[in-house]
């Protein structure tokens, strides 16, 4: 369960990082850590041990949120895989829901200039905890709600997201902010496993003058899990 005594290191006092954060992060929630192998990549992966625990009344009656950011979904795995095949050397990159840190770990890794964005600021200090712990650097996030977008936030040659089409609110407005936020040239990466309203976000992106210029389908398998992983490469029309 969250430590309250901790809530006065992160979230309400100066953001913390590196070994600080990691210790914080161990206090204020049960923790475990978990190999993701992304082809001959191994990230090791600090998070909540359960994500039960971080189940609070306040933030599902408020718009029922549910910590789904806590655990490693197939879609962030393969989505990592595909950022790892690019040069993102002098460019900038944004993730959309940054979860754990996973595919902001592989996009750093590959060279872009990343801002992990999420509206848990849990999921904020988890990925800057995990980008300290594999690749020794301080990773930049943002708190951000897609219904109130800071209009300070810029814009990227990289936007990436995974599983974020399970709700047809978040199809829909998805294509709003990649034609806010790429750059002109820019492309986006969506990673989906099927999820009822991909098309919702299919048919929105038309009607936001964003073109599919390629769906690639990876497969994912893990033990019982089988999962056929769409990626949408995405431009302007």
């Amino acid at each position: 369960m969250i430590d309250k005594g901790d809530l006065s290191e992160i979230g309400r006092g100066a953001v913390l990082d590196g070994e600080a954060l990691v210790g914080a992060l161990t206090r204020r929630f049960r923790t475990s850590v978990e190999d993701a192998t992304v082809d001959e990549h191994t990230f090791s992966i600090l998070r909540p041990a359960n994500s039960d625990d971080l189940i609070r009344e306040e933030d599902f009656v408020k718009d029922e949120r549910l910590p789904y950011w806590a655990d490693v979904w197939p879609s962030s795995i393969i989505l990592a895989g595909k950022l790892l095949e690019l040069k993102g050397w002098g460019k900038t990159a944004l993730e959309l829901g940054c979860g754990v840190g996973l595919s902001t770990l592989a996009a750093t890794s590959a060279g872009f200039d990343v801002l992990s964005t999420d509206y848990y600021e849990d999921a904020l200090d988890v990925t800057r905890a995990n980008v300290f712990r594999n690749l020794g650097k301080i990773a930049r996030t943002r708190l951000v709600d897609w219904r109130h977008l800071p209009l300070d936030l810029g814009t990227f040659d990289l936007i990436f997201a995974s599983d974020v089409l399970y709700e047809k609110e978040y199809a829909e407005l998805l294509p709003v902010l990649l034609r806010g936020l790429l750059v002109p040239g820019g492309i986006a990466l969506i990673a989906d496993p099927g999820r009822v309203a991909a098309p919702v976000f299919i048919d929105a992106c038309s009607e936001h003058e964003l073109a599919i210029q390629k769906k690639e389908t990876r497969p994912f398998e893990a033990g019982e899990i089988r999962q056929r992983i769409d990626i949408y490469e995405i431009g302007r029309a």
